[in-house]
Formats: structure tokens, C-alpha cells, sequence
């Protein structure tokens, strides 16, 4: 039997991160510690998002009501518990993947292997991480904070457009950055008509793809698009596990996975499998998280086609040391389980 704990922390960002649904410089996330009979601990981090319903306060609560289930099961039935917690709560994604998070944690502690070993996978096949380039106030501040992320030597940039300066900002990006990789992601903020309009710009300054330019729901837009627009697009929003996989199927070219929104690691697993299968590619996301929930979706790197896990990067007061991103490139622990250690 296992003993459930969680802790709130607060953190905050080194800059305002405003994307086009707005933005803050201080987050609250949910350290989540499940304590096995012996002691022995897994972790796992739960990082809310208003967008999805979720606060602090509902991952609490909703941990709360899976209580009886995780200290219920033994640790090494993940499968079994993650399936009693979904069956339990269709939503509150962020609390299950934390303990999931946690589980596989333990696993791996007890394994004395790292997660990223347990799955067979190799670290080096790891692709890059991009650096997201938020909403800046003006363009003096849009401008130092891609020369900082050049400097710190990303080779990719995401830049969060959807607002009405989007041709300006993207050309600043490019401005400033004229030999990085640049990716744009308009957080469903955009119209399909909208979307045509930029491609040209979006092409001339050789971006690689389009992440979510529509609402969620709006499928026959994304098909539309997608069938005039030779860039690829990325859905996010839109998917949100594996089953919302083949519905977008023919209508988007990859998906961006996020735990938070997932519920856990397994489903991510089903998520990647279930695209490949379509032939789709696929990316991981996240939100803003500490290095504990950027580590557990760090271990599943080698599986994925392009990463997005500057969460923690973002962070002027991590608390947590785990996987880090050097030139982009990342590098997953050793250690047992995740391998994320306290500050």
C-alpha cells in the first residue's frame, strides 16, 4: 500500500508568458508524492490549465477523491490504477498524469533503472527543443528576448502569434534570429482565413510548421487549411488523447502531446503509437512546469519527431533539477525512475 502526499508550489517565470489567451509570471503547480511501504518515493508534478478546467485548487480536490484508489493499489499495478483513476474521473487529466507520473517514477526507483531504460529507448535519438518566444509588450522587449534565447544557444524558436501585430512580430523573430529554426503557434487564435493570409509571410521566412491556428473543435476549418496550405499544421488543442487521434487524421499532418492534458504517461505512449500509425508526426508540449512534470515527458523524447519542453527554462525559481536543455539539445537523467532530484 502506498501513501499519497502533495505540496503546492509556486513559481515564477523570468519574463511575462502571455500567449494569446493571456499570460502571468507567477504559476502554481501540484507536487504530487506517492510513499511505498518501505519509504521508497516516487514524484510526479500536476501543472494545471485554466483552458482545460483546472486549478491548484481541482487538482487537489481531485486528488483527494482518487485517494482511496492510489493508496488502495500496489505501485506496481500501473496500468490497473491509471485505469481505475480514469474510470473515476474522465477530466482533471493534470492530477491523474501526476500520479502517473509518480507510479513510473517508483517503478523505475524500484527497478533501479531510468524511465527512458525501462522503455527501451535511447537518449541520443532525442531531437531538439525549441524555446518559446511569447507575447511581448512591444517590440524592444520581443527583440532582447530572442537575442537572449539565441545566445543561450536554441536552435529552434516557437513564437506565440495571434494577436494583430502577428506579420511584425514574426519578422522581428526573423530579424533577430536568421539562422534559427522557427516554428509559430497562434494558440486557436486565428480564423481559417487568417491562417491562408500568413502562409506566404510564414514561407518567405522559412518557418517549419503551423501549430493549432483554429479553435479546437473547428475540424473542417483545419481540413480546409490543411488542404491549401503546403506548411504543415500541428494540432494541439484538438487532440487530446489517443483516441482524438484519428478523427484529425487526413485532417491535420501531427499532433503536440502534452501530459496535463493526456492524463498520464501511458496514454502518451498510446497517443504516439496511435499517430504513427496514421502517419502522422508527432511532438510533445507542455505547460509551465517545473523540471519534475518537464522530466517525465523528457524520457519519452527518443519516440518523437519534435519537443517542445522549455517549460522549466522558463523558470527564474525551479525548484527541482532533472532533465536539462543545453544548445537544444536534451539531456535525460540517469538515475533511477525520473531521476529528478530537490533543489
Amino acid at each position: 500500500m502506498m501513501r499519497l502526499v502533495t505540496e503546492v508550489l509556486t513559481v515564477h517565470t523570468t519574463h511575462p508568458f502571455v500567449i494569446a489567451r493571456g499570460g502571468s509570471s507567477e504559476w502554481r503547480v501540484v507536487w504530487v508524492r506517492l510513499i511505498d511501504h518501505d519509504g521508497l518515493e516516487g514524484w510526479g508534478e500536476a501543472a494545471p490549465s485554466r483552458f482545460y478546467g483546472e486549478t491548484a485548487e481541482t487538482v487537489l480536490a481531485a486528488l483527494e477523491r482518487l485517494r482511496p484508489i492510489i493508496e488502495g493499489s500496489q505501485a506496481a499495478d500501473i496500468e490497473q490504477t491509471e485505469a481505475a483513476m480514469l474510470a473515476a474521473l474522465r477530466f482533471n487529466a493534470a492530477a491523474r498524469c501526476a500520479v502517473s507520473a509518480a507510479l513510473h517514477d517508483l517503478q523505475g526507483k524500484r527497478l533501479g533503472i531510468p524511465l527512458w531504460k525501462l522503455w527501451g529507448l535511447t537518449p541520443a535519438a532525442s531531437p531538439r527543443s525549441s524555446f518559446t518566444i511569447a507575447i511581448a509588450a512591444d517590440d524592444e522587449t520581443l527583440r532582447a528576448r530572442v537575442r537572449e534565447a539565441v545566445a543561450s544557444g536554441y536552435p529552434i524558436l516557437k513564437v506565440k502569434l495571434g494577436t494583430d501585430r502577428d506579420r511584425r512580430i514574426i519578422q522581428l523573430v526573423r530579424d533577430e534570429a536568421p539562422n534559427a529554426v522557427l516554428r509559430v503557434d497562434a494558440n486557436a487564435a486565428w480564423t481559417p482565413k487568417q491562417t491562408l493570409s500568413m502562409v506566404p509571410l510564414l514561407r518567405e521566412l522559412c518557418v517549419e510548421f503551423i501549430e493549432q491556428p483554429l479553435a479546437p473543435q473547428d475540424l473542417a476549418g483545419l481540413r480546409f487549411v490543411r488542404e491549401h496550405c503546403d506548411l504543415p499544421i500541428v494540432a494541439d488543442e484538438s487532440c487530446l488523447v489517443a483516441s482524438d487521434v484519428a478523427r484529425l487524421a487526413g485532417v491535420v499532418d501531427g499532433v503536440n502531446l502534452k501530459l496535463a492534458k493526456c492524463g498520464s504517461l501511458r496514454e502518451a505512449i498510446r497517443i504516439i503509437h496511435t499517430a504513427r500509425a496514421h502517419g502522422m508526426l508527432v511532438m510533445a508540449g507542455c505547460m509551465i512546469e517545473t523540471s519534475l512534470g518537464i522530466t517525465a515527458a523528457a524520457h519519452l523524447a527518443p519516440l518523437l519527431d519534435a519537443v517542445d519542453l522549455d517549460g522549466a527554462a522558463l523558470l527564474s525559481d525551479d525548484p527541482f533539477h532533472g532533465a536539462t536543455i543545453v544548445n537544444g539539445m536534451l539531456a535525460l537523467p540517469t538515475a533511477p525512475g525520473l531521476g529528478v532530484t530537490r533543489r
